[in-house]
């Protein structure tokens, strides 16, 4: 079953709107019953379970407003959307206080209700999904998604504990592909938010307009093509978190609106009136300097300070060598999971390759390029052919001299040896003194 798909039961006493009702669900591809009254529809609910439920309110007999408390007491996951001709404010509230999803009054738009419909389904199906997280986040851990044990990455670590057992507002600062969403990602995961969602934003890939109304929603007719209510970002964040990715490139009118929004917690929708209160935690990730943008005038100051409250820097993957071969592997056992391809190493001479290189691009780039070379490589090893490394080698990097590579190279070595100086030599072809005196001199750190 697709997600636009789910099993409705229709209880109304007039045949016309039944039937009608039947003809439209089962053409969009739904599992519809009908009921004309309370007692078959109980009896229908007692042969199965169904996703939704149209309750007509004025029938004989039972009533749907009863009908539905009782389903409601029944199974409370159903999304009951009621159905009236006599439509008043105290029914409407009435049947919301009973736990009813929504209500229409007829004669019934189809638009308006299938759209109704297809809300109810996907809220059912983001309550499995969120019961199906809670069985399993608290068996995650960080290391499934961060991968590295250099000083730069145990840093970062310490801080992502530092911050997560709080609530205040984080800054993840870093080069594009240092994995600044995977950090927000952890700190998010060991919070007490972590039951609820991480809600991402692009801030970066929208204009103006359209960001506005992915972060605060819309009412229906806020704008041409508005034809429904749509909840935003900061709704579905609420409880969770909110992770505002390229914060540097929002505008400064929309960083007053989310300033406001940061400390009142409550926003109004697009075309609304009604003040909407969230509570979630927000944490921004940018590879601008924000400092810079404040001095231009590009980036307003007040929320620069907001949402500055403890950051914490990506380190690029060329200030930390000796996570590249751990990373290289992971990503080898990702790929070959995801291909069913048979290789599970990489040779001595490719690693040898991988790790003389500065990538620019950061563990991005090194993912692209061991993807790459799962893809034309044969079992059992990646070689030194299989990578795509034309372009980097050529590449200008940082640190080209003659001695910047010997410094690379002997930390490579190194960190193949886990700091074995006997055998760190015989690879290098130079005794153990001189060994010593090229550590002291590039100096070279051991990880702790």
């Amino acid at each position: 079953m697709s997600s636009a798909e789910g099993s409705i039961l229709i209880v109304d006493d007039e045949l016309s709107v039944r039937d009608s009702l039947n003809s439209w669900f089962r053409k969009d591809g739904h599992q519809v019953q009908t009921s004309a009254n309370a007692t078959e529809a109980l009896r229908a609910l007692q042969d199965r379970s169904y996703d939704v439920v149209l309750l007509d309110i004025k029938m004989p007999g039972m009533d749907g407003m009863e009908l539905q408390e009782r389903i409601h007491k029944l199974n409370p996951r159903i999304a009951v959307i009621m159905i009236t001709a006599f439509a008043t404010v105290d029914t409407a509230v009435r049947a919301l206080k009973q736990g009813a999803f929504d209500y229409v009054t007829k004669p019934i738009d189809p638009d308006e209700l299938s759209h109704l419909v297809h809300r109810a389904l996907e809220t059912r199906r983001l309550e499995k999904e969120n019961v199906q997280l809670r069985e399993t986040i608290d068996d995650l851990v960080l290391t499934d998604t961060i991968v590295g044990d250099s000083p730069p990455m145990k840093k970062v670590m310490e801080m992502i504990q530092h911050v997560a057992g709080t609530d205040a507002t984080a800054l993840v600062l870093g080069e594009s592909g240092t994995g600044k969403e995977l950090i927000a990602r952890a700190i998010h995961a060991s919070s007490q938010r972590r039951y609820f969602p991480i809600v991402p934003v692009n801030c970066g890939a929208l204009p103006e307009e359209l960001l506005e109304s992915e972060l605060f929603g819309h009412e229906k007719g806020a704008f041409t093509g508005a034809q429904h209510r749509r909840k935003g970002k900061l709704e579905m964040a609420d409880g969770g978190t909110l992770f505002l990715d390229e914060v540097g490139a929002i505008s400064p009118r929309m960083q007053v609106d989310l300033l406001r929004v940061l400390e009142t917690k409550q926003f109004t929708r697009v075309g609304g009136e009604r003040p909407i209160h969230v509570d979630f935690r927000t944490i921004c990730a940018t590879n601008e300097d924000l400092r810079e943008a404040v001095a231009q005038g590009r980036f307003r100051e007040d929320f620069f300070y907001r949402i500055n409250v403890f950051s914490i820097e990506a380190p690029p993957l060329r200030e930390r060598r000796s996570d590249i071969g751990p990373l290289a592997r992971h990503f080898v056992e990702k790929f070959s999971r995801e291909m069913d391809k048979k290789i599970t190493e990489i040779s001595p001479e490719a690693m040898q390759l991988l790790e003389g290189l500065d990538w620019p691009g950061n563990v991005r780039e090194l993912s692209n390029a061991i993807e790459r070379a799962m893809v034309v490589g044969k079992p059992p090893a990646i070689l030194p052919k299989d990578l795509p490394l034309s372009g980097l080698v050529d590449r200008p990097a940082a640190g080209d001299s003659l001695a910047d590579m010997e410094r690379r190279h002997v930390a490579s070595v190194l960190g193949r040896t886990g700091w074995n100086i006997t055998r760190t030599a015989e690879i290098l072809k130079i005794d153990r003194v001189t060994v010593y005196n090229k550590i002291k001199k590039y100096g070279l750190q051991q990880p702790s």
